[in-house]
């Protein structure tokens, strides 16, 4: 976390002109968020939008009971808020660091600004709210219809795309609560993986040791992700 990072590193910023890039940089705020961290609360009015440099935000659904399901993962690819400048201001989701994040932060005056001007920023963060939709709508498909080990290796493949390495902090429980899966689904899982020679699990840390046997294992959602995001925004592709 020590390594300088620049709002370039977000491939959102980086994928835009240099004069749209410049009319953004004065407003753009480097901030650090720790593990577990509230990005935003459901139903909250949302004052910033992020680009993330490092790490993951979870997006969550929340019910009354407590339970929770992961929506989508946000890393360096793209952005937290897009509610901002779709014109809804809040959302039922929450935004919870999932992998310790910097990200630069965007007044929503600023964004909903420059978004309002058209050009190249409204066509990128119109593009990318699409990829994200997709991710939403196979989780959905991935959760109702795949099995756990199934599910599992999407979310650790979706994961490994925005970290460096192929190591992720994360214990049992909350992967079943992103899941939205019985911890002893999570654990027998994790366990074929493991016996399989595709990941090995200790104290909290999962280290991906075969990602293509992982690929293997997992279900369409995972290339159906991924290529879509890939058409949309080709920056990714390139990372």
């Amino acid at each position: 976390m020590s390594e300088t990072r620049l709002p370039t590193q977000n491939l959102l910023l980086a994928s835009l002109p240099a004069a749209d890039y410049q009319r953004l940089a004065p407003s753009l705020e480097l901030i650090g968020m720790p593990l577990g961290h509230s990005v935003y609360e459901s139903g909250a009015r949302l004052e910033y939008v992020y680009f993330l440099v490092e790490g993951i935000v979870s997006l969550l659904y929340v019910t009354k009971s407590g339970s929770s399901a992961e929506l989508a993962v946000v890393g360096k690819e793209g952005m937290v808020g897009i509610s901002l400048f779709m014109g809804g201001e809040t959302t039922p989701n929450r935004g919870v660091v999932q992998s310790a994040c910097k990200a630069y932060r965007l007044p929503a005056r600023a964004v909903k600004a420059a978004f309002a001007e058209g050009g190249a920023l409204q066509l990128i963060l119109l593009k990318y709210t699409q990829a994200l939709i997709t991710q939403i709508s196979q989780t959905a498909v991935c959760n109702l219809h795949h099995s756990v080990d199934q599910q599992l290796c999407r979310w650790l493949l979706l994961s490994l795309d925005r970290l460096p390495s192929n190591t992720l902090q994360m214990t049992q429980e909350l992967i079943s609560n992103m899941l939205g899966v019985r911890r002893q689904g999570v654990t027998e899982s994790a366990g074929k993986l493991e016996r399989e020679g595709l990941i090995t699990y200790r104290r909290g840390m999962i280290t991906v040791l075969d990602r293509a046997g992982l690929e293997k294992r997992a279900c369409e959602c995972y290339s159906v992700v991924k290529r879509e995001s890939e058409r949309l925004l080709p920056s990714v592709g390139r990372r």
